[in-house]
Formats: C-alpha cells, sequence, structure tokens
C-alpha cells in the first residue's frame, strides 16, 4: 500500500537592523510504501463463481485480462452464452457481459461450448464448438470482435464432423507458429476419437490441407503452448461433468514439432491406444475440489511466473441450478522441472497462494 505525505516549508524571515532575508519556498514529498497486507500478495480458489466452465484467458493491450467460458445457465432465469469476465490480476474477476445475445444460427441445435480466443490481426478472434450431448454432427465457427468484450460477429461454420471426417468436432485450440514468411496458423480439435490439427488459410476461416493426428482417444480440451523450441499438448481426459464424481484430470505430453509425435515423460506417444500422457493435475474430495481440466492458455506473470488457468468443481456443491455440473473457475501456479510443467502436489490448491504480478 502506498501512502503520500506532503511537507511544506513556510517562507522563514530573519530582521537584522534593515536587512530582511526570505527563504524561497520548497516543497518536499516523502513517500513510502506500508509492509504488504495478504490482500495485496494472496488469493484463494476459486478465483470465479458460479461458473465459467472450459475458460480461455486473453490479454488485451492495456493489460487487462478477459476469460470466456462455455454457454450456461448460472442461476434460475440466468442463462448466458459464453459469458466474458475480466481481471486486472488474474484472481480478481468481474463479469462483463455474454459474448452472443442469441447463439449462432449456421447450425439448428445445440449449445456454445469452449470458446479459444486469440488476439491476432488486431481484432479478437474466438472459435468456438457447437454440439449437443450426443450430436451426431457438431462443430467448430468462429466470431471476430475488435474489442475483447465485443460485440462478437458470427463468421459461420469452419468445420464440423461430416466435413473433417472426426467424430465429435468440438473444442477448438487456434495457435500460430513461426514468423514472417514461416509463420502458420493451426487449428486442433476432437473429443475421446482423437486429437486432429490443420494448417488454416490466410482469412484464418478455412482449413486448407490434410488434417493430421497427434493423440488418440483418451483427451478432450485440447491447448497446445510453444515454449522455448518444444510444443506442450495439454489434454483433458475422464468425464467432465459428473459432479463429484468427476474424474476429469490433465495430462501432458511434449513434441520437437507442432505435428507431434507428442511423447510423455517415459517417451511414450500419447497417440497409442490407451496412453493418457505425464499427470499434471487431478482431483481430491478431501481438498474440496474434483474433475480440475479443460485448462485456457499458460499465462505468464511479468515477473515470468507461469499460472495454470481451468476449471474444476466443488465437491460440496458440485450442481448448477439448472443441474448441470458447476465448474468454477481456478488459478495455481506451474513450475519447470526438466523441462516438463508441475503443479504443487499435482492437485487444485485450496489454501493461499502468492499472487500473479503484474506490473499495470
Amino acid at each position: 500500500m502506498k501512502k503520500l505525505f506532503t511537507y511544506i516549508s513556510t517562507p522563514l524571515f530573519v530582521g537584522m537592523v534593515l536587512l530582511t532575508s526570505c527563504k524561497e519556498k520548497q516543497e518536499e514529498i516523502l513517500i513510502w510504501n506500508d509492509p504488504p497486507t495478504s490482500a495485496d500478495t494472496l488469493y484463494q480458489n476459486p478465483v470465479f463463481e458460479p461458473d465459467l466452465a472450459d475458460p480461455s484467458v486473453v490479454r488485451a493491450v492495456d493489460g487487462t485480462f478477459y476469460a470466456y467460458g462455455t454457454e450456461n445457465t448460472w442461476s434460475t432465469g440466468i442463462h448466458r452464452i459464453v459469458p466474458i469476465v475480466t481481471s486486472k490480476n488474474l484472481v480478481d474477476w468481474q463479469y462483463v457481459t455474454d459474448a452472443f445475445a442469441t447463439r449462432p444460427t449456421w447450425k439448428t441445435e445445440g449449445g456454445v461450448w469452449a470458446p479459444d480466443v486469440t488476439f491476432v490481426n488486431s481484432k479478437y478472434y474466438m472459435f468456438y464448438s457447437m454440439s449437443t450431448w450426443g450430436d451426431s454432427n457438431p462443430g467448430i465457427g468462429l466470431a471476430i470482435a475488435d474489442l475483447p468484450y465485443g460485440p462478437f460477429v458470427d463468421q459461420g461454420k469452419v468445420l464440423d464432423s461430416k466435413s473433417s471426417g472426426v467424430t465429435n468436432s468440438i473444442d477448438p485450440c487456434f495457435i500460430q507458429t513461426g514468423t514472417g514468411r514461416n509463420k502458420k496458423s493451426y487449428l486442433f480439435w476432437g473429443s475421446f476419437q482423437g486429437i486432429y490439427g490443420t494448417e488454416l488459410s490466410a482469412d484464418l476461416k478455412t482449413p486448407s490441407g490434410t488434417k493430421f493426428k497427434i493423440a488418440g482417444g483418451a483427451f478432450e480440451g485440447t491447448m497446445i503452448l510453444e515454449r522455448d523450441n518444444k510444443f506442450y499438448f495439454f489434454g483433458s481426459s475422464g468425464s467432465c461433468c459428473d459432479g463429484a464424481n468427476s474424474q476429469y484430470h490433465v495430462t501432458v505430453a511434449r513434441a520437437d514439432a507442432i505435428k507431434g509425435p507428442y511423447l510423455d515423460k517415459a517417451g511414450n506417444a500419447i497417440s497409442d491406444p490407451g496412453r493418457e500422457g505425464t499427470l499434471l493435475i487431478s482431483g481430491n474430495t478431501d481438498l474440496g475440489w474434483v474433475g480440475p481440466g479443460h485448462n485456457a492458455e499458460i499465462i505468464t506473470d511479468d515477473r515470468g511466473s507461469d499460472f495454470f488457468v481451468y476449471h474444476a468443481i466443488d465437491a460440496k456443491n458440485p450442481f448448477l441450478p439448472g443441474g448441470a455440473t458447476r465448474r468454477p473457475l481456478m488459478v495455481d501456479r506451474i513450475k519447470w522441472v526438466d523441462g516438463w510443467p508441475t503443479i504443487e502436489g499435482g492437485k487444485p490448491s485450496n489454501t493461499l497462494q502468492a499472487m500473479p504480478q503484474f506490473n499495470k
């Protein structure tokens, strides 16, 4: 906490016979810092309630964070179609608006799930899923906005299961790699039927070339991170939405090239049947949180620390009023050990933690 104290010296008059001297008016400003309080330095999960499932996070030009979540009914009569929340520090969040007033119309049924938002071409690109449970032809669409809080203008379908040949075509992840003429844009997607990627054309709306497979049928909620000339695959496994019984968890694999092969820490390819990767985080009923998963982009604070943003389920309060699984927003620090991400204890934290540090 910064306090300001100002001392202003008054004119000093000294009379000596008929001689008078006068010092100029001076201003002295004293500034000091009080010892920081827990409110300045610590936080505790969850960082936003009641729900922000399948989050995506983007940092705007002014340093403000915006997070986006799956469509859901937060309370009776209050339905959110991709809710948007904002924060200055990654832990104190406030609801802003919904990305959509009504659902996109290129698909006649389904909810808007798992948005993935990226600032690219001086605009905010949102790839999103449209699907119902057990949908025979789910798909991925694109919406674009000039500002992080919208309005998002729908651009229509990018792909669906029929056009791509990928069953359960949901959970998009957009990433660009390379520079200049070598820059390429990729879209990854899939849910428990294999994880696939495709290069996108320059308009970022059209799949280009032949799709390729990077992971087997154990995963959904893909997020790809490029770090230190490696590509890291974060994937969620297990059921996301079984309330307090959810076994959702996140595993990691690593590759030298964006198309793979992605290997776990033991050197096993996650494209092989039954391979899940190296465990990063799972739930623990005794700690109060189960089903952690479907993480957002890894956020690096201004001191170089990395933070993992994801949803989890409160084991004692697992459902929203409409019956859907309630998935609040969570944040935990990642530490890198021998080139692999780790989270303390491999579980969601439920005690006070050191806050991310941002200069803006």
